[in-house]
């Protein structure tokens, strides 16, 4: 259950927090102060937990509200945290790192035109976020507070090649050796060096770092995967994704000699677990059964 500190609402909810008004808004119902009072604390903190959900759950908001008097009134759902882009400029470097309850707090407060509480929100909201200080310069996000937790993360890159290239590579006969077994060392040695090579990442203790490849001789394709993990404050997405980049990069080097005309294609981020900001898996993506 999460109420914000510019709210000014004590855990006996008297008043409406964002949270439950972001899970009213998401169904289209509208709660009235008397109403929401009303309520018994257990379904008043129900609605706040659905609110501070990654997505409100239907069926039991509307169980929450179902003996409010006067009854919840019908309106037309606007859950403001699927915005995709901020509501407000002073939001765009912070915005893709909000969960949705902090972005429909942020989106209601610039839509009601309250720019007070609109400054306080941001401030707290998204204070820990900005690699930005108060005079606009850069600076590492301050991650003393956030919890030490399990961090993964599954990064893919993909090498672009002739078949008969991609041949040579599954068969260990690359002009400069085996091209895997070099790729696979320079990931794993680069995602150790990723506070060195991007720019306000975090010094993080890698407790694993994983490299593998999936070649498709026939399309002319060599897939990068990489796999860290760590248990810190923050996350080891940076990590994978650097180890990726130069795995598939040491795949290109390698080969040069053979065909210059290679493409890296990209460099994504499969999946991530860990943290405040909860999983991520893109797609349909599990690379996990290859690091078992």
């Amino acid at each position: 259950m999460r109420i914000y500190r510019f709210e000014g609402i004590d855990e006996s909810l008297p008043l409406l927090p964002l949270a439950a008004r972001r899970a009213l808004d998401a169904v289209g119902l509208k709660l009235s102060l008397r109403a929401w009072q009303g309520l018994s604390l257990d379904d008043r903190v129900a609605l706040v937990e659905q609110g501070s959900a990654v997505l409100p759950d239907e069926s039991s908001v509307r169980t929450a509200v179902a003996e409010a008097e006067p009854p919840a009134e019908p309106i037309e759902a606007d859950d403001f945290s699927r915005l995709g882009s901020p509501p407000d400029a002073t939001l765009a470097d912070a915005w893709a790192g909000l969960d949705g309850l902090a972005r429909f707090a942020l989106a209601h407060l610039v839509k009601r035109g309250d720019r007070r509480r609109f400054s306080e929100a941001r401030q707290e909201i998204c204070g820990a976020l900005t690699h930005l200080d108060e005079t606009g310069a850069a600076r590492m996000v301050d991650v003393g507070e956030k919890q030490i937790t399990h961090r993964v993360a599954t990064a893919q890159a993909r090498v672009r090649m002739r078949a008969e290239t991609a041949a040579m590579v599954r068969d260990h006969s690359g002009p400069k050796g085996d091209v895997l077994a070099t790729a696979r060392l320079a990931g794993i040695m680069a995602s150790k060096r990723t506070p060195e090579l991007i720019p306000l990442c975090h010094g993080i203790a890698l407790t694993k770092a994983a490299v593998s490849f999936d070649i498709d001789v026939e399309e002319g394709l060599v897939t990068v995967l990489a796999r860290t993990e760590a248990r810190d404050r923050t996350g080891v997405e940076m990590e994978a994704m650097v180890a990726a980049s130069v795995a598939a990069l040491t795949v290109y080097d390698m080969l040069k000699a053979v065909e210059r005309d290679m493409v890296i294609e990209e460099v994504v981020l499969l999946e991530k677990a860990g943290g405040k900001s909860g999983p991520f898996v893109r797609g349909n993506a599990d690379a996990s059964d290859r690091y078992s």
